[in-house]
């Protein structure tokens, strides 16, 4: 199997990743072995101090807790998105089909309120009650859209 981590490209690592990882139930990673801040492991591999965020420790990755989902890196670049993503990422808030699609829409909705609590925005409502479908896709607080199921 080949290892993998997802890698966010944005302005702001301290903004998402504890949006992140509240939405997926993952937690910062800790920093290296040896090292007390990332920061601290980025100087060791010689990033310079002034490409650091010297208002934060520098953690700007989250791991999942049980070691079974990818790794996800917020790595800081200096300009802003500027149009659509070109990948995005499925949330399944709703449970399975064996709900019906009333019970999937209220969990979705209740998730929905929670996100925006943490500066989530609704890009817009997809109700396909014949279908048996319910989504929203969502923008976290740097503008990347996603999908919330």
């Amino acid at each position: 199997m080949t290892g993998w981590q997802l890698t966010i490209d944005c302005r702001d690592p301290r903004a998402l990743v504890p949006f992140w990882a509240e939405l997926l139930g993952y937690v910062p990673a800790p920093p290296p072995d040896g090292h007390d801040t990332w920061n601290d492991w980025y100087r060791s591999i010689g990033v310079p101090t002034d490409e650091l965020d010297l208002d934060s420790d520098g953690t700007d990755r989250i791991v999942d807790p049980s070691g079974e989902g990818p790794r996800i890196w917020f790595q800081w670049v200096p300009e802003e998105k500027t149009i659509k993503n070109r990948l995005h990422i499925d949330v399944f808030a709703g449970g399975d089909r064996s709900d019906t699609v009333d019970v999937r829409r209220d969990r979705v909705e209740n998730r929905v309120a929670e996100l925006e609590a943490l500066g989530a925005t609704v890009v817009e409502r997809h109700d396909e009650p014949i279908e048996g479908h319910y989504h929203v896709i969502m923008a976290d607080p740097a503008g990347n859209e996603f999908c919330l199921a």
